[in-house]
């Protein structure tokens, strides 16, 4: 199957099949408080301090419309639960009293990075409601606004345009989802986050990679952004030629976007092909004629997993359901491991909540079910199946059931349309999963309750000053002094970049070895729990330029260095005199009887060095040349 086995650098097949991305990046900013209350940002590991308890319900737009995403999540019928932080979070994150204004510092921070994208500021800024009813923000609703517009950034040979640079605060983190029942944590509720969206110029599964990793390195140089795990996100729009925009929603690995897009691409070119199948058996949705029938004291008692669950739960109903000449479609392939029936759980799972694996039984599928044949022969019988007919089975509580029923017909139909607008979920293997419908217009309208804000020409031109000079040209300017690749990578992402740049402009200086104390040093001494970010810079910046100076072996610097972070005294550059090596040389020929071959040349030499070492902490190489001169003098 070319489902199992996708080429996912196979550039031409990709282009042959249409394919088309653009990206959205999520990163929290560096600023000390929250974007609309005055609450330190900052995660805790410690309990909570309350709890509470909130049900969601969708809200009319503007235009007197429901957004369909809202509809959906309402029909899941959750408890949202949540943890709550004395020192993270207010009444604000609840809802509970009104925004403050907006964080000033987000708001130049995001200027800043919307300026290094090369946009067009806005002269004013509108704050905007979006609707978020799966429960990640107490207020139903997300409070965003658009900072700049139409920017890009260089790629290859040519330009990756960015339509938008927004401003907004961060949802909370969820801790579980089990059935009716979500829980999340609100310290991170709020934290001010900037989110750049690309256009859908990306042409294949590794530029999409590519650009993401550049705009997030890009970023992350600024200073002006958050690092670690849980700080950034990627969202991936993907399409290809007759389908429609998915959405890959919170990718927190770059390396995660090539196969996640290549194998979406191709789940898209498969659903293409169910939509020509099934208008090859049906006019229309309308035309398929589904049936019914409850099973429950058919599979109660039953050792199989259907009765096992049922011995569990009670209070569960048992529903099959025919799915007439529809065996070939819930067996199509759409993904590695993956066919058109894991589509079907995946919108149970989400919207039914029936989360139990599995939480629908096909009769195409028997084989992994442990079902007997003679109890599938009856069931088929029951539904007047014939040979291309399919059955789904489903097992839960009465209402959820009746949901799970409703949304396979309900997928089934948007079958006919191909490939239906919907955010997905990053599975980790490179599968997605659905996770609801992609959300329309409907669900943005102004919020009522900040004024318009000003931004002026003399604001924007002061955070203009403040802007660094761009990573890419900062890493094509790094090239040219004779860097390798791997170097200019490694530099690119050091906290130590700009210390590098003040040791190369000091032209009798090894740029090569300054760029491996920058980079590869700094990294090796981070992953041993050495920080030597913790060195204030001018400090940092003269230990590595004597150590340049002076040709200091590699862990001297490094004993150096720890002893800084510790608190130590740098070991001290000293120079050694004539005087000193002569008396060492006397001391070593009491020790050894001399001789002119290199081997007692040799032992003699490292025998002084020691001495000398040993008193005064000084370079090996530094005293084998002074000893050399001394030996060839006599």
């Amino acid at each position: 199957m070319e489902y199992d086995n996708i080429d996912f650098g196979d550039n031409a097949r990709f282009a042959s099949l249409g394919f088309r991305c653009g990206l959205e990046i999520h990163q929290q900013l560096a600023t000390e408080k929250k974007l609309f209350c005055h609450c330190p940002v900052g995660l805790t590991n410690r309990p909570h301090d309350a709890e509470i308890l909130r049900h969601m319900r969708p809200t009319l737009s503007e235009m007197g419309e429901y957004d369909g995403t809202a509809l959906m999540e309402f029909k899941t019928r959750k408890e949202v639960i949540y943890r709550l932080y004395r020192d993270h979070t207010c009444t604000y994150e609840m809802d509970d009293t009104p925004p403050f204004l907006v964080n000033q510092q987000a708001v130049d921070f995001a200027i800043r990075i919307a300026l290094l994208f090369n946009c067009r500021i806005i002269d004013e800024i509108h704050i905007i409601r979006k609707q978020y009813l799966d429960g990640s923000i107490p207020t139903g609703f997300q409070r965003t606004m658009i900072i700049g517009l139409d920017g890009w950034i260089p790629y290859k040979d040519r330009k990756i345009n960015i339509t938008q640079v927004n401003l907004e605060e961060e949802a909370c983190r969820e801790v579980s989802d089990i059935r009716h029942t979500i829980t999340f944590a609100a310290d991170r509720l709020s934290t001010p986050l900037v989110e750049i969206i690309t256009d859908s110029q990306i042409q294949n599964p590794t530029e999409a990679a590519e650009v993401c990793r550049i705009l997030g390195n890009a970023m992350k140089v600024t200073g002006l952004v958050r690092r670690g795990i849980g700080t950034v996100r990627q969202d991936v729009n993907v399409s290809i030629t007759g389908s429609t925009r998915v959405e890959i929603k919170g990718v927190h690995k770059v390396g995660n976007i090539r196969p996640l897009t290549a194998i979406e691409a191709f789940r898209h070119k498969g659903l293409l092909e169910i939509r020509d199948k099934i208008k090859e058996k049906y006019s229309s949705p309308e035309d398929i004629a589904f049936k019914q029938i409850e099973l429950t004291t058919f599979f109660k008692g039953s050792i199989n997993a259907i009765g096992r669950r049922l011995d569990e739960y009670p209070e569960f109903m048992v529903v099959a359901m025919k799915l007439p000449r529809l065996a070939d479609v819930v067996s199509h392939p759409l993904q590695p491991g993956k066919n058109f029936g894991s589509e079907l759980c995946g919108r149970v799972r989400v919207i039914a909540c029936i989360d139990d694996k599995p939480n629908i039984f096909f009769y195409s599928h028997k084989g992994a079910y442990r079902i007997p044949d003679s109890d599938w022969m009856i069931v088929c019988k029951k539904l007047d199946c014939c040979g291309d007919d399919d059955i789904a089975i489903v097992c839960g509580p009465p209402q959820d059931v009746a949901t799970a029923l409703n949304e396979i017909k309900i997928r089934i139909a948007e079958l006919f349309t191909g490939v239906p607008n919907e955010t997905r979920q990053d599975m980790k293997d490179g599968t997605t999963d659905f996770e609801r419908i992609l959300p329309g217009p409907d669900r943005m309208y102004p919020d009522t309750d900040h004024p318009p804000m000003k931004i002026t020409r003399e604001r924007v031109e002061e955070d203009r000053a403040k802007v660094k000079e761009p990573l890419w040209d900062r890493m094509a300017r790094w090239r040219t002094m004779g860097l390798h690749e791997e170097q200019v990578k490694a530099l690119s992402l050091s906290p130590l970049a700009e210390i590098f740049d003040r040791l190369a402009s000091d032209k009798g200086l090894n740029i090569r070895k300054a760029a491996h104390f920058c980079s590869a040093l700094y990294v090796g001494l981070r992953r041993s729990g050495h920080d030597i970010t913790k060195i204030e810079g001018d400090a940092l910046f003269n230990l590595f330029r004597s150590a340049l100076t002076e040709d200091w072996s590699h862990d001297r610097l490094k004993s150096a260095l720890i002893a800084q972070i510790k608190g130590g005294n740098q070991p001290e550059s000293k120079t050694i005199d004539d005087s000193q090596v002569m008396k060492a040389l006397e001391k070593a020929r009491s020790v050894f009887s001399g001789g002119s071959d290199d081997g007692a040349r040799y032992r003699l030499k490292r025998f002084v060095a020691g001495q000398l070492i040993e008193k005064q902490n000084v370079h090996v190489r530094e005293m084998m040349a002074r000893i050399d001169q001394q030996l060839a003098a006599g």
